[in-house]
């Protein structure tokens, strides 16, 4: 039997590794498949989405809107967030509507972070930074607040922030819907059989991570820029969870409202019906 070789892209944070555990250290048969796991940002992986260039890929949801043609979703994976998000910082108390035309330093535009922003606060000026500068470039003057993902939303405290608004709260508030950030996806052009059994593979990793919470965590930890160990199951439990098990219907009505709602608004370039990998 042929041995086939499937580029996986993900985030070098906890939440992720922590999906892909089982995959990465080989707790799984995977019959003819191996799975090469190229670990970097999701602005980087949003970005090379747009280029094709990864078999499977993390995804945000926003970056989705731009390769929907290329990939399809896959029926697990999602980082959901409930009545929690991105988070907006700064250095002092601000009323956040007070940052219209300011400064806001941003993990990338092609993040659903970013999206999220614009819907909630059209008027700004982003300053552009990878995720794990963003602390920094606010520090240093650079930007007047910053737009936080991962991990910084459970640091941000200890490294002397204050949160401004959280904008999965708002979007519960304002929806009463689940926000989904990321996403897996997976090429179309791997043909449907083959998309099927790799995400056979995806799925039962997540399961496993699941299920020997634990040992996935101790992997996970690695990968948490300074977390403890209750700060990495933590944050690991708001992003991987019974949601990324599967889509369910009311994930999936979040993700419909939030690109519906960023078509309508002007802020992507076609209305997208999330294509999800069939069967």
């Amino acid at each position: 039997m042929e041995t086939r070789l499937i580029h996986i892209g993900h985030s070098p944070d906890p939440d992720d590794a922590f999906m892909f555990y089982a995959l990465a250290k080989e707790r799984l048969d995977t019959g003819r498949f191996r799975f090469q796991h190229i670990l970097e940002a999701i602005d980087v992986l949003n970005g090379w989405a747009m280029e094709g260039r990864l078999e499977v890929t993390a995804i945000s949801a926003h970056a989705y809107t731009y390769v929907s043609d290329r990939y399809f979703l896959l029926p697990h994976g999602a980082s959901i967030g409930r009545n929690y998000g991105p988070i907006l910082v700064a250095k002092r108390p601000l009323d956040p509507a007070d940052l219209r035309g300011k400064r806001i330093a941003v993990p990338g535009r092609l993040t659903t972070a970013f999206l999220v922003l614009q819907l909630y606060l059209r008027e700004f000026q982003a300053v552009e930074v990878p995720f794990d500068q963003v602390f920094d470039a606010v520090e240093r003057g650079e930007a007047d607040a910053g737009l936080v993902i991962h991990e910084g939303q459970l640091t941000f405290e200890a490294s002397g922030f204050t949160k401004l608004l959280d904008l999965g709260t708002w979007w519960y508030e304002q929806t009463a819907l689940p926000l989904p950030l990321g996403a897996n996806a997976i090429r179309k052009d791997l043909g449907e059989p083959c998309c099927l059994e790799v995400s056979g593979y995806l799925q039962a990793s997540i399961n496993y991570g699941l299920a020997h919470r634990q040992e996935a965590l101790q992997y996970a930890m690695q990968f948490g820029r300074g977390l403890d160990v209750a700060l990495t199951d933590r944050f690991v439990g708001m992003y991987v969870n019974e949601d990324t098990r599967t889509w369910n219907q009311e994930t999936r009505q979040g993700l419909e409202h939030l690109l519906n709602l960023a078509w309508e608004q002007g802020l992507i370039t076609k209305r997208i019906q999330p294509e999800f990998l069939p069967g």
